[in-house]
């Protein structure tokens, strides 16, 4: 009873401070995004950029604009890997293979923070902070930035620009991300997370002999991989590591601001459409999918089968004692719906069903708030198919916010929607089929077959989290799993940037009496059932092979 109780106290706290903070953050980023001044700092950077920040783009230019961010960023970022062996601060540690440094090169960049190295053993200070804790702020602002593109196109009538990408990103990084990191960091320091500089020294074990630590900027880097639901950990164990995530204080504070942009973009998305009650349908829709998850998770943990689990009072292995089951499965939840990979317990040592609805969150399509941006579009991409649905139900042409949706919007909604699934279960069926993958799986039957398909859909969905039992540092996982994160982030954003600009080219149509009330509960239960239905119908079938099967058979 009092682990029950203490569980619905942290759900409590986390729930009342999202709804203090929704408001206020929603508005305020709807400010941001349709202010018509620059501050000055923002001039300097369009002029080092050579950007004029007055002309906006078609939805062509503004792809132009995130795909070229993207790729210097990777070649960067890559480069900095490569050479790290000469360059200041590395700690002594050499330079990163081709193979990982392509992979976690374009893990930071698209917002995934996959890591296939253990942060404490391979990264230097300089890269951390300069290459891996920039491209945190950076994809973030990416993601946020081509989801405003989209709320422009519903909410612009007749007309080919969606805005300016160089003018959304800065203001992104330097109006939002930043002061909300800063007072992030400032808060988890005070919870226990280190904030330094230190180098490698050795550390007295209880048990006899020394282990090597080194120390670093882990708060500040852990604000931001919370905050702009990236998930890459300065150390290998992540967030289960005491250095990034101490105390259950610091654990339920890390899981609200993994939710906090997500959940505010609702309201953004209200304000700038011009009918606060979208948003809420939208916000309904993902919390009530969240709470599900959340609700079948701690069953399942807590509940699991045989006599350890019993005498633990839950399924306490591969988790911290200092959070417990209901702290680990809070943790878990919000970052396979978040699009972070952030872990604080080993995924893989879930039950069969607690490690197959992580698993399931994911496959949904990262919308359960979804990540910082990435959450809100494709949200949004699902309410387009659920209109299309409600359509042919009742023999109407569907419209959502005044918008028609023809042949051209539906066909690159569906086309969203194929992406990820195509480039999980191709891939999965490559590494499990072909000869040329080594046998990296820790595991045999199904629960391996899991941890190969958690991998490729945590890779293709942009998560990064991991399942702990796949030894992926090879150059075939490193080769394909680089390349699902690469098109899992760049194809869908090309289909929401063209859907963008053929929204915004339209006239508003006048509402009927056969018009959807999209503001209605009615409309929010028929989009909470959408993703679940699609995801169900494309990924049971791995899931039967995998988790389902290990669930039945405990």
């Amino acid at each position: 009873m009092t682990t029950y109780l203490a569980g619905a106290l942290q759900l409590t706290a986390l729930l009342g401070a999202l709804a203090l903070a929704h408001r206020p953050l929603g508005d305020y980023l709807a400010h941001v995004y349709s202010s018509p001044r620059h501050l000055r700092v923002e001039r300097a950077v369009y002029r080092c950029v050579g950007v004029r920040p007055d002309v906006e783009a078609r939805w062509t230019g503004y792809l132009r604009g995130v795909l070229t961010f993207s790729l210097v960023g990777i070649a960067f970022l890559y480069l900095a890997q490569r050479l790290q062996g000469v360059l200041p601060g590395s700690l002594g540690f050499a330079a990163i293979d081709a193979d990982q440094a392509f992979n976690t090169a374009v893990s930071f960049v698209t917002n995934t923070n996959w890591q296939s190295y253990a942060g404490e053993q391979a990264m230097g200070h300089l890269v951390q902070t300069a290459g891996l804790a920039v491209q945190n702020f950076l994809s973030a602002a990416v993601g946020m930035a081509v989801a405003i593109a989209l709320v422009r196109g519903f909410a612009r009538t007749g007309t080919r620009e969606i805005g300016n990408f160089w003018v959304d990103l800065t203001r992104g990084t330097v109006r939002v991300l930043l002061p909300l990191a800063l007072v992030a960091a400032v808060v988890l320091v005070a919870c226990g997370v280190i904030q330094n500089f230190a180098g490698v020294h050795q550390v007295g074990q209880f048990v006899g002999g020394t282990q090597q630590w080194h120390g670093g900027a882990v708060a500040s880097q852990e604000a931001i991989k919370l905050l702009g639901t990236n998930g890459g950990g300065y150390f290998n164990a992540n967030s289960a590591h005491p250095f990034e995530n101490p105390t259950p204080v610091s654990n339920l504070f890390s899981i609200f601001l993994l939710l906090l942009i997500p959940v505010a973009l609702t309201r953004t998305f209200g304000r700038l459409v011009g009918s606060p009650r979208q948003g809420y349908a939208i916000l309904g829709a993902m919390g009530l999918l969240w709470l599900l998850f959340a609700g079948l998770t701690l069953a399942a943990e807590h509940h699991g089968a045989g006599p350890a689990p019993e005498l633990a009072g839950g399924a306490m292995e591969g988790k911290e004692t200092r959070f417990g089951v209901t702290g680990s499965v809070l943790f878990a939840v919000a970052t396979t719906g978040t699009s972070t990979g952030a872990v604080n317990a080993f995924h893989s040592s879930f039950t069969g069903f607690g490690g197959g609805l992580t698993l399931l969150l994911m496959q949904l399509g990262e919308i359960a708030p979804g990540g910082v941006g990435s959450g809100l579009y494709g949200m949004l991409i699902m309410a387009v198919l659920a209109v299309f649905l409600a359509g042919l139900m009742v023999g109407r042409t569907p419209e959502y916010l005044g918008k028609r949706l023809g042949p051209r919007e539906i066909k690159l909604a569906a086309c969203y929607l194929l992406v990820t699934p195509a480039l999980v279960l191709v891939g999965t069926a490559a590494a499990v089929a072909l000869p040329t993958p080594p046998d990296s799986a820790l595991n045999g039957g199904a629960h391996g077959f899991s941890e190969i398909l958690y991998a490729y859909t945590s890779a293709a969905n942009n998560n990064g989290s991991a399942f702990a039992g796949l030894a992926a540092d090879t150059p075939w996982y490193n080769t394909t799993l680089g390349l699902a994160m690469l098109l899992g982030r760049l194809l869908p954003i090309v289909l929401v940037l063209a859907l963008a600009g053929s929204l915004a080219a339209q006239r508003r149509s006048p509402a009927t009496a056969g018009t959807l009330r999209t503001g209605k509960p009615l409309f929010t239960a028929l989009l909470t059932a959408t993703p679940l239905v699609l995801s169900g119908l494309t990924f049971v079938p791995a899931l039967a092979l995998g988790p389902l099967a290990e669930g039945l058979a405990a």
